[in-house]
């Protein structure tokens, strides 16, 4: 098992099938050529538009959901988003439910879990790396990620959100510290690659800086550089993950959190909520990782 800073800080603390060409313009001119092994698997931002809709659609696309008087009103989906190590990232979509949407603390559904693995889940369960060696979320061929229940009609501020997690470059904030499968870049959406979530997806990503390249997510990919895999909710259902991963501090020196925040997950089960019956970490104290 790989030892990376989201694990360390824990420890410490307690055949993608081919799209072809780019989207959006002739490559830069300052981009570095792409690896030739790379593109087999990649799809570029101009194919994947092209399978999906023209440049005339994507500029209505914004706006094709219904705008209800009041959000409460319109339909929710259930969709997560990866880009390594959960916490900071859970407590961006935190702050964009709040932003966004006018959420309460208590109507906040954003939930550090796990997505992506073929294998689902293993007797009910995915799990963090803990001693019992139980329904392993890594070995199940899941990656960490936040999942969400937001208005359809604001997906595209949400995945704004998702790019802005990205440097100018491309790269996840943890890019050279969370390396592997367990820390890939993924979307889950209803539909995959087919919805026209999927659009806004890339619209949101060519509206931030055109950063993300995008494939089809099959299950088990890989963690590529600068690339967001798409997977169908209905295929790649999100697990949440256990009580003392959510509302936790960030990976980052820096990134500590207020009380208010962090006790959210404490209060979240006081009302009922289950985060599953996963062994309390590395250690079995159930305490940042451990």
């Amino acid at each position: 098992m790989m030892i990376t800073s989201c694990l360390l800080s824990s420890l410490l603390l307690a055949s993608v099938p081919q799209f072809a060409g780019a989207w959006s313009g002739q490559p830069k001119q300052s981009s570095p050529p792409r690896n030739t092994a790379l593109s087999k698997d990649v799809a570029t931002r101009r194919s994947f538009l092209a399978g999906l809709a023209t440049a005339s659609t994507l500029a209505t696309v914004a706006t094709s959901f219904p705008s209800p008087a009041s959000a409460d009103d319109e339909e929710l989906i259930d969709c997560y988003f990866g880009c390594g190590c959960f916490w900071h990232v859970q407590h961006e979509f935190v702050e964009a439910e709040r932003k966004i949407l006018g959420r309460s603390d208590d109507q906040i559904t954003s939930r550090a879990g796990y997505a992506g693995g073929k294998a689902g889940a293993l007797d009910g369960k995915v799990c963090y790396h803990n001693a019992g060696n139980v329904a392993d979320y890594g070995k199940l061929g899941h990656a960490e990620v936040v999942s969400m229940r937001i208005p359809s009609s604001k997906f595209y501020d949400f995945a704004v959100e998702y790019c802005k997690l990205f440097d100018k470059d491309g790269f996840r904030p943890d890019q050279f510290g969370d390396r592997g499968t367990e820390y890939r870049n993924l979307v889950g959406i209803p539909g995959g690659k087919s919805s026209a979530l999927a659009e806004l997806l890339v619209k949101a990503s060519v509206d931030t800086g055109d950063k993300l390249d995008f494939a089809v997510g099959k299950g088990d990919d890989r963690d590529v550089p600068k690339v967001s895999f798409i997977m169908d909710t209905s295929e790649y259902p999100s697990f949440v993950g256990e009580q003392y991963h959510q509302f936790h501090d960030g990976f980052a020196f820096g990134e500590n959190y207020p009380n208010s925040y962090n006790s959210l997950a404490s209060a979240f089960a006081k009302k009922g909520e289950d985060f599953g019956k996963c062994p309390n970490g590395s250690l079995g104290i159930g305490l940042g990782g451990l």
